[in-house]
């Protein structure tokens, strides 16, 4: 059985290993997918944010009584 041994100059950690090899150009497509995401994301909130909220002028409408109403298939008690 062959036993390499390697001097200390010799020896790389993995994590140096791991660095060495990581593919630059799926890091680049990582980077660009996720901020993409992030904008998607950011977008949306804000699209919310701006949405218009109607509320109801002059008599206070119970939620049972406006959800009966909006239901005309269903008689009136």
């Amino acid at each position: 059985m062959k036993q390499n041994t390697l001097s200390t100059e010799g020896f790389e950690s993995t994590y140096a290993l791991l660095v060495r090899s990581e593919e630059k150009e799926r890091s680049v497509f990582e980077g660009v997918a996720y901020l993409v995401f992030i904008l998607s994301a950011v977008f949306s909130i804000w699209q919310v944010a701006h949405q218009p909220v109607e509320l109801p002028k002059g008599a206070v409408i119970h939620t049972s009584s406006y959800a009966q109403s909006a239901n005309p298939s269903q008689p009136r008690a």
